[in-house]
């Protein structure tokens, strides 16, 4: 049985015991949990979550990403909360695991991850999320709401009774302290909450180390990244009220600046709406277009944006997606991947930069010509 939750504002005490239902029925076996390929604060913290309830039911759950972790605060996270995250490798024997938890996500931003379960026939089982609905996975149970947070759903849970919580309990403690960050970061530090929202930070606020959180939250951007901010300035071009950046070449260690430019270019005067791309280049020498988006107008849809910008795969999965405030997308290049010297660097960027823009120019009734910088 199929069980979704759009549209509704809070979760039922139903709807809590269904997501009970299905891991007493799965008591004993153990559970893969796939974030997204490269984890923010609410996947990492929703999943430790997940982890932390499955434990209840005896049921073993590994969680595991496919990109890197590179953003500071994720790093003082996973650090400092000792929490442990498995990197997907091709060697890793996913048959082993009886089922797949989808959390922050729902697939289309952990490609390779979903078809490694699809040929290692571990069925989907719950899906978690505050995006868009995408159509990518079919699970047995499914909460995807309009929520600010991911970690909102999870606070909901653990507030209704879902595990026994007791701030005497360092699990416990941990779980709360990492939603509060995963909830604080992805509500723009509750700017951008709803009532919903509020209410998972109240019950999480008797539990979580506010010093801690403090510590995790103060950490500053490194070098690298303030040069790839000033690069992001640099390059920008503003339509429209939309900023629109491309920064060229990335490593994979430097994806996570990518919305860290972002929320830096929605930060000036008159824009409402910011876009960021470039490509990355992974530990196996394939390429991505990666691009993040985020919007202050609340008329703007990034999900829509989105897909109608860059559209569907092959297989008919959209390249990306997003939620009320923010969005991304990941292009693969293909065979056009890898280095042949910086002419062909070069001109690969420019089509791909040329394109980018055409079609965002497209999408929002702007003629190229007369752009401003």
């Amino acid at each position: 049985m199929v069980i979704t939750k759009e549209e509704a504002p809070t979760t039922t005490l139903k709807q809590e015991t269904n997501l009970a239902n299905v891991l007493e029925a799965h008591r004993g076996e153990r559970h893969l949990v796939v974030l997204h390929d490269y984890p923010d604060p609410d996947a990492i913290a929703s999943a430790f979550a997940h982890q932390l309830i499955s434990a209840a039911f005896d049921i073993k759950a590994d969680i595991i990403y496919g990109g890197e972790i590179s953003h500071q605060q994720n790093i003082a996270l996973v650090k400092l909360l000792a929490i442990d995250l498995i990197r997907y490798e091709k060697s890793l024997k996913l048959n082993r695991y009886d089922g797949a938890v989808f959390v922050d996500n729902q697939g289309a931003s952990s490609e390779a991850i979903v078809e490694a379960l699809k040929a290692a026939e571990v069925p989907i089982l719950i899906v978690v999320d505050h995006h868009e609905r995408q159509e990518r996975l079919q699970p047995a149970f499914s909460d995807i709401r309009r929520s600010g947070a991911t970690a909102t759903i999870y606070a909901e849970y653990l507030a209704q009774g879902i595990i026994q919580m007791d701030k005497s309990r360092k699990e416990n403690v941990t779980a709360a302290t990492a939603l509060m960050h995963g909830l604080m970061t992805d509500t723009n530090n509750f700017i951008r909450a709803s009532a919903e929202d509020f209410q998972a930070a109240s019950f999480l606020s008797q539990y979580r180390d506010a010093d801690l959180l403090e510590y995790i939250m103060s950490q500053a951007r490194s070098k690298r990244t303030m040069e790839i901010i000033h690069q992001t300035l640099e390059n920008r071009l503003t339509v429209e009220n939309v900023s629109i950046a491309g920064i060229k070449y990335l490593r994979s260690d430097d994806r996570d600046t990518i919305p860290q430019a972002t929320d830096f270019l929605l930060s000036e005067e008159n824009v409402h709406t910011a876009i960021v791309y470039g490509i990355v280049v992974d530990d196996g020498e394939q390429e991505y277009l990666i691009g993040s988006l985020r919007t202050s107008k609340l008329t703007f849809n990034p999900d829509e944006f989105i897909k109608d910008v860059f559209g569907r795969n092959e297989s008919g999965n959209y390249f990306g997606g997003g939620k009320a405030s923010a969005g991304g997308f990941k292009i693969p290049l293909g065979f056009l991947s890898g280095h042949h010297g910086e002419t062909y660097q070069d001109l690969k960027w420019q089509v791909y930069d040329s394109q980018t823009k055409h079609k965002i120019f497209a999408k929002i009734g702007y003629e190229t010509e007369g752009a401003e910088s």
